[in-house]
């Protein structure tokens, strides 16, 4: 009678965190069901508060110890997560460029189905393989599997040098105590990058050392030389407090398996290996622990202390040569399949602590799959408590792609955009365009539980495609243009069932996605050919989103950035009446009426024309006044490596002036120019591989300059 208390207990703990949904009783979509469905919504929403939703789900995590990666099919069963295939009609833009908005039932919606019929665990490590190969010879063409690495798949795969003041002489001890974060999409969800602050510190990767430096006195404190280690050159890190976390580039490592060749060079199978380093800062920097994973890094993202690590991992198999994709080499790769072992595709991963280091496989009982998968790759999220590394890694991995991460606080999304036809000769054989889409709950700090599975038409842009937002996923995706116009959509998905619940298309026909951002109840959308439509789409409706304004300017936005009060920045580049890239643009928008968005000011270099996307890691906005950062990306002669500094207020945008950091003799010239740009202690602090320099953000004047070397 206790344990059936308990389970009531939980069961009762995950209706208030999660209502009910159609999956949860094997319904099919009625107008019953639908009635009903409203109905429990109406009733948890009155009587649990987002606030009670995060407190149950603490307390949920804690005790949830039952459901992680290996138990993904019960668990799937018990929060009811459901897949859906949507592929629901376009709806256009009329001539003004409203968009009649779908709504309810006018979407000719695909009917709700149980996820537990569409995850699957095997029952056996010999049935898991069975499956494995009968689905890899399936997708197999003579030229390897679609978008396998090392097959031929069909997917892609300035300033002086002059004497400049000592740090620790120059900075004011008054200055103001105030000190901005990386740029993230989600507030509350870190992301990746080469600079930090934390605790009164600035810990910079450059050039394969890690730095820490006092926010104070400007002084490097400590270092921590990276370059022992395989793929520091790309390294990026998480930090939080006394604990970070350095992500090192994926390396390739040499193959063991060598089944099933032809005569003739077959194409040599190469396997990735990505490495995290613990590293404590409590003193002088040094490395505590070290995880190795099978497996390309995808992203990461971090809530609390939490981190979670998506990897991607891929069978490695030695197909047969390219020879024009015969008969022959399709019977030979799929004798390789049918050669290839079981430890071809799980995942594999090593944890040093201390001096101890422990040699771990993923269980075949902890490895789901959705019906449909190609045995191509696999995901695997790693959960790391960066306070407690004595906490196994546990991690939850499913047979499936992706390539895009997204996080929420209470949720991880991990798409996949669909692999370029290259090598389809037949039009109607060309699939159309979808991207696959897989829920995981990330509440509290226990392993994630997958929740399910969806897919929309289109490709995504990036992780800024996708946005959870009061109970609904929202997801931007363009159509390549073959056989329809090319054209972008916002699809609306209830974030419980991803079973989508309005549409709207016709975006920028025949133009590129640029840019789009997510911001409450509206998104923006930038699409190029020749001109720039800025389109204001209303999603305060998940049923019936619909396009509330769209403003034409010359020249595009690749990077949206809320400035508060109504007011929208656009960075990318100005381009001619001819359609010809100027230059880096800076451009500020008047959004606070949806129907009516218009630009009220814009700040040009010209003759900077360059690369067309932004980091937004290297993008800074400082709210308190102001001042925007743009790295001045730019294959124009002695600009490049420069940032463009510039003053919002009010309707108005102001040019501060343009920042370089010194020369510095001996650092690589791909290192020289600004890769970051922060706010510390009041100052603005710019990082290159030379070195940090730091300047009045009101007049630039230098105050310190800190070289590495």
């Amino acid at each position: 009678m206790a344990e059936r208390g308990k389970d009531e207990d939980l069961s009762r703990r995950l209706r208030a965190l999660r209502p009910d949904t159609a999956a949860d009783h094997d319904w099919v979509s009625t107008p019953e069901a639908d009635q009903a469905l409203a109905a429990i919504h109406s009733r948890v929403d009155r009587g649990v508060t987002p606030s009670r939703r995060r407190s149950l789900a603490q307390g949920l995590t804690r005790r949830r110890t039952w459901l992680p990666a290996g138990a993904l099919l019960a668990a799937a069963g018990v929060v009811a997560a459901v897949a859906i295939a949507a592929n629901p009609p376009a709806a256009t833009p009329s001539v003004g460029g409203e968009a009649s908005g779908p709504s309810g039932n006018s979407l000719g919606l695909p009917a709700i189905r149980p996820a537990a019929k569409l995850l699957k665990t095997e029952s056996s490590c010999q049935s898991l393989l069975a499956d494995l190969r009968d689905r890899a010879a399936a997708s197999v063409t003579p030229y390897g599997l679609p978008g396998l690495s090392g097959s031929f798949g069909n997917g892609y795969s300035g300033g002086g040098t002059e004497q400049l003041p000592s740090a620790s002489d120059a900075i004011a001890a008054t200055a103001q105590a105030d000190t901005s974060d990386t740029n993230v999409q989600e507030v509350g969800v870190d992301e990746p990058d080469i600079v930090k602050a934390d605790h009164g510190r600035v810990i910079t990767i450059t050039d394969g050392v890690l730095r820490v430096l006092d926010q104070t006195t400007g002084k490097i404190t400590g270092r921590l030389d990276l370059t022992m280690y395989d793929g520091w050159s790309d390294a990026t890190m998480l930090v939080d407090g006394d604990h970070a976390l350095v992500i090192l580039s994926s390396t390739s490592t040499a193959n063991t398996y060598e089944g099933g060749l032809i005569v003739g060079a077959a194409v040599q199978p190469t396997s990735l290996r990505s490495t995290y380093l613990f590293v404590d800062l409590s003193a002088a920097p040094k490395v505590s622990g070290l995880l190795r994973a099978s497996g390309d890094f995808l992203d990461a993202r971090m809530v609390g202390s939490t981190v979670r690590l998506v990897v991607k991992s891929q069978p490695v198999l030695s197909f047969a040569p390219y020879n024009g994709g015969t008969a022959a080499s399709l019977a030979a790769n799929r004798k390789v399949i049918e050669d290839a072992p079981l430890s071809t595709w799980i995942p594999q991963y090593s944890l040093t602590l201390g001096s101890q280091t422990t040699e771990h496989t993923v269980p075949c009982s902890q490895i789901s799959h959705p019906v449909d998968y190609t045995a191509a790759s696999m995901l695997s999220i790693y959960t790391l408590d960066l306070t407690h590394l004595a906490a196994p890694p546990a991690p939850v991995t499913l047979a499936a792609d992706g390539d895009t991460v997204y996080a929420s606080s209470d949720s991880l999304y991990v798409t996949s955009n669909p692999a370029w036809n290259c090598c389809e000769s037949r039009p109607a054989a060309v699939k159309a365009d979808q991207t696959e889409i897989h829920r995981f709950d990330i509440a509290g700090n226990a392993p994630p539980t997958y929740l399910g599975s969806g897919q929309i038409p289109g490709r995504l842009l990036s992780a800024y495609s996708l946005s959870e937002y009061n109970g609904s996923l929202r997801i931007a995706t363009t159509t390549d243009g073959s056989p329809a116009p090319l054209q972008t959509s916002i699809y609306v998905l209830n974030a419980d069932t991803l079973a989508t619940t309005g549409h709207v298309g016709g975006l920028g026909k025949n133009e590129r996605l640029y840019a789009v951002r997510f911001l409450g109840p509206l998104a923006y959308v930038v699409t190029f050919r020749q001109v720039d439509p800025l389109y204001t789409v209303d999603l305060s409706n998940p049923a019936a989103p619909h396009v509330a304004g769209t403003l034409k300017i010359t020249g595009y936005s690749d990077y949206l950035h809320d400035a508060g009060g109504g007011r929208l920045i656009g960075v990318g580049q100005a381009v001619s009446t001819r359609g010809q890239i100027a230059g880096v643009q800076i451009s500020l928008f008047d959004v606070a009426n949806p129907a009516a968005a218009k630009r009220t000011a814009q700040v040009a270099l010209p003759n900077t024309p360059g690369w067309s996307t932004l980091d937004p890691h290297a993008f800074l906005y400082w709210r308190p006044t102001g001042l925007i950062v743009v790295p001045v990306q730019t294959w124009a002669s002695g600009q490049s490596g420069k940032v463009l500094v510039v003053r919002a207020a009010g309707s108005a945008l102001t040019t501060v002036g343009l920042l370089a950091n010194p020369l510095t003799p001996g650092v690589p010239d791909d290192q020289l120019g600004i890769q970051r740009s922060l706010i510390a202690n009041g100052d603005l602090w710019t990082v290159s591989g030379g070195g940090v320099q730091i300047t009045n953000p009101a007049t630039l004047a230098r105050t310190a300059w800190i070289p590495f070397n």
